[in-house]
């Protein structure tokens, strides 16, 4: 797998020259629990989708809306891997600093430590919503439901329902 993360940047990028657009990722992700830990009066809701999501409500069964008090959102996340040598290994007056030149060399791969940079092509979300009655969420549980809004008006908007999550158990 290490082997393989520096490739994908390569791979996603001949796949785009190829004709084909870029390489089908996991997009269109909802993701909703309690976080680890924590006292249980919030549920986390976790997304990663083309569009950014704006509104995100908790629907109690018998219709009424409490609203998320915080939604982040980041567009294009990039995650950096690799190594970072000492004082840059490669760094020497024969390279003048220049990776690309360390590499043409004999025994590159022994003084050089490469970094790759990869953006995701979405939107990543995060939304905390906070339970307006933690005791009757505990009872009746599988009757709520988490409402979704993605867009930005007058764009295009998209509104999903997803189950509400279960409860831990107490103890």
């Amino acid at each position: 797998m290490r082997r393989l993360l520096p490739v994908l940047p390569l791979l996603l990028l001949a796949s785009c020259e190829a004709g084909g657009g870029p390489a089908s990722l996991p997009i269109d992700t909802v993701r909703a629990g309690f976080p680890r830990g924590s006292v249980i009066d919030t549920i986390q809701v976790d997304t990663v989708d083309r569009l950014p999501l704006r509104v995100v409500e908790l629907v109690a069964p018998d219709g009424s809306a409490s609203p998320a008090s915080s939604i982040d959102v980041v567009q294009n996340p990039t995650f950096e891997s690799g190594q970072r040598a000492g004082e840059g290994a490669w760094r020497d007056v024969v390279s003048n600093g220049n990776a690309a030149t360390a590499l043409t060399m004999p025994n590159a791969a022994a003084n050089a430590a490469l970094q790759t940079q990869t953006r995701l092509l979405a939107m990543v979300s995060s939304a905390t919503i906070p339970l307006p009655d933690p005791v009757a969420y505990r009872r009746d549980w599988p009757q709520y439901r988490i409402r979704l809004t993605f867009g930005t008006p007058p764009g295009e908007i998209q509104t999903r329902e997803i189950a509400a999550p279960e409860p831990p158990p107490s103890g």
